[in-house]
């Protein structure tokens, strides 16, 4: 089976991701807290929707997916969306603060302490 991991960077990345994440559960009828409507074997990883999502021995689905900004609004607003039951909080990393549209910043001082995390968990 595939399996696809979705990597969501930056407010652009974080912001178009949730709306993805919102419609795959639309469209494979998952509840915002991660319920499939329509498993007949919860808890056992069948169907075509593991592609994207993994499943629990609880039937509750989680989307195979990493955001990560430096700025922690984007990723509150996932945190606290109608969605925040359908991701596990391990899945979201943010900084403390951006790096105010500067490249050079974003990859040498303030971005450079979440690197390996990010890395981490995509693993």
């Amino acid at each position: 089976m595939r399996e696809l991991v979705s990597i969501h960077v930056g407010q652009a990345g974080v912001q178009v991701g949730n709306s993805c994440w919102e419609l795959y559960c639309h469209e494979h009828g998952i509840t915002p807290e991660g319920q499939m409507q329509s498993d007949p074997t919860p808890g056992v990883e069948t169907g075509k929707f593991n592609t994207f999502f993994s499943e629990a021995e609880s039937g509750k689905v989680v989307p195979r997916a990493i955001f990560v900004d430096l700025e922690p609004t984007v990723v509150d607003e996932v945190r606290t969306g109608l969605y925040r039951k359908l991701y596990h909080p391990e899945q979201m990393l943010s900084g403390k603060e951006d790096a105010a549209n500067n490249y050079a910043r974003g990859h040498y001082t303030v971005g450079k302490d979440h690197v390996d995390q990010a890395l981490d968990r995509i693993r």
